[in-house]
């Protein structure tokens, strides 16, 4: 796609870091540079101000990535990129049939209600939980592992959604200024929305979580 359209050998295309390793893959296929800005704390998406501000001569793209299933905000990217002469392409993690989804909003609902302790995802207009990422607060990665360990005793089968923001992988090292992607690597954590899910089950998943959070403090 980045090749198509005519981006190549010395030309910056600006991506996000927080997860999705093969965007930054594709620009180097193209010959590009990948070159990271940082995301908005609560959509997880590129945030439009970090965006210009990576945004130098030698840029030609940006890409955009949907993430947890919570649409990106475009419109100041694609004004943005109108200014700047800049390509505005899409990433669109993989979709899921319209009745998976509404159970999967069905039960994130139920969890927007019910946890404590936590901060719940925003939701948006179109978000179709891909993902039902939670942030943990204290003291980030130690607190939010020691949370993940204690619910997954319990029964939750939860995850990290990003161990690792690819500009910190070995291939695309670089030395930049990310806090709010590294701070969401640190505290964010995926809780399931699978369809398959009881009300018995949902409900385990609020208890073990809201047994645990009530007893976190941020850190000063």
């Amino acid at each position: 796609m980045l090749r198509a359209a005519g981006v190549g050998v010395g030309d910056e295309v600006v991506v996000p870091a927080f997860g999705n390793v093969e965007v930054a893959e594709a620009v180097t296929l193209a010959g590009a540079l990948p070159v990271f800005a940082d995301i908005d704390p609560v959509t997880y998406c590129l945030q439009s101000a970090a965006v210009e501000a990576a945004v130098t001569p030698r840029t030609a793209a940006i890409v955009v990535v949907h993430r947890f299933g919570r649409p990106a905000d475009v419109r100041p990217l694609l004004a943005l990129g109108e200014r700047r002469g800049l390509l505005v392409l899409e990433h669109q993690e993989s979709e899921a049939p319209y009745d998976e989804v509404a159970q999967r909003r069905e039960r994130a609902a139920y969890l927007d209600a019910k946890l404590r302790g936590v901060r719940t995802p925003d939701g948006a207009v179109g978000h179709t939980y891909q993902q039902y990422v939670v942030r943990v607060p204290g003291n980030g990665r130690p607190d939010r592992d020691a949370f993940a360990r204690a619910i997954r005793v319990k029964g939750v089968e939860c995850r990290v959604p990003v161990k690792t923001p690819v500009h910190r992988l070995p291939e695309f090292r670089r030395c930049v200024s990310l806090p709010e992607t590294e701070r969401a690597a640190d505290e964010t954590l995926a809780l399931p929305v699978e369809a398959s899910l009881t009300k018995r089950d949902m409900h385990r998943i609020a208890s073990a979580c809201n047994a645990l959070g009530g007893l976190l403090q941020p850190a000063f």
